[in-house]
């Protein structure tokens, strides 16, 4: 991809910067997708751009850096609102849509990390 004023950092295996991929790719949003190797010490541009956390992926639109998928995707729907919304007009579906987006986030995706890294099978069943 060429110079993009958008830019994702990003990894090919994380479950966050996948739904911030699926999210542009619904805008129809050119962006560069960075890699972040998660197994390397971190970039210089992630922990500039992303100093509290210092965790991805975050989205630098126009130099400036989003952090945080869920606060992600609603800033790429309203920056760009001509393209289809990624959340429902409606405001009760909405609000049902960030629940479950919140539940997944915090629930369930800790729960498949742990039960990824467990070591034995009784962990992975503790997990």
């Amino acid at each position: 991809m060429g110079e993009s004023n958008v830019k994702l950092l990003g990894s090919c295996l994380s479950p966050f910067a996948s739904r911030v991929r699926i999210a542009l790719r619904l805008k129809s949003v050119d962006h560069d997708f960075i890699e972040e190797n998660l197994l390397q010490p971190k970039s210089k541009l992630l922990l500039k751009s992303n100093p509290v956390y210092k965790k991805i992926p975050v989205l630098i639109h126009d130099d400036n850096p989003i952090c945080e998928s869920l606060i992600i995707l609603q800033y790429i729907d309203e920056v760009w609102p001509t393209a289809p919304s990624i959340l429902p007009y409606d405001a009760d579906e909405r609000a049902e849509s960030r629940f479950w987006a919140f539940y997944i986030d915090d629930k369930l995706v800790p729960t498949l990390i742990a039960v990824l890294i467990a070591e034995s099978e009784d962990a992975k069943k503790a997990a």
